[in-house]
């Protein structure tokens, strides 16, 4: 992780959105249709394959950085645009039917930023990761969260967006993001 004071969108590229129209209506002046085509169909293959070896495979193909033992769960989805802006570290999970965002189109501009998943970190099921995001080594995020700040490692959050769990012996931990 970065600097504590430091914020995902302190991480996040801003470009503007030439013309009248939104960003999303103009994106392929932001990426070439025919490597998004592609990145799609790898996308689709790695949705799919019950096999980490291949999945593992064809993210690094797709530009994404993947250590050694990551688990990339049936149905996730990495970012379609930019998978070259994600990286997964050694023995991390991302779990079914997660979702990995490295972009973000809005009316007047869109946005760009890496995400990181440190070293043994876990996404649960379902949950969302926004651009500019960094999760620390053994940090976890429960199943359906929001992720929209960085989660300090060794942390358990959870919700929309997600928010540090309590500890064990009942306080809430610190979140210091």
């Amino acid at each position: 992780m970065t600097d504590e004071t430091e914020s995902r969108h302190d991480r996040i590229r801003h470009h503007p959105t030439p013309g009248p129209g939104n960003s999303l209506a103009d994106w392929t002046r932001a990426r070439n249709p025919l490597r998004v085509a592609i990145s799609y169909v790898v996308v689709w293959l790695i949705r799919i394959s019950p096999s980490l070896r291949l999945k593992r495979w064809l993210l690094r193909r797709l530009g994404a950085t993947v250590g050694p033992g990551v688990s990339w769960g049936l149905e996730a989805t990495p970012d379609v645009f930019w998978p070259e802006l994600i990286t997964v570290e050694r023995e991390a999970i991302v779990g079914y039917d997660a979702t990995i965002l490295c972009h973000e189109f809005l009316s007047d501009e869109y946005r760009t930023g890496e995400v990181r998943i440190g070293e043994r970190a876990m996404i649960g099921a379902g949950a969302i990761v926004l651009p500019g995001v960094e999760i620390g080594a053994n940090a976890r995020v429960a199943a359906n969260s929001l992720v929209t700040r960085d989660v300090p490692p060794d942390t358990t959050v959870a919700g929309v967006p997600a928010e540090p769990m309590g500890t064990d012996d009942g306080e809430t931990a610190s979140d210091d993001s």
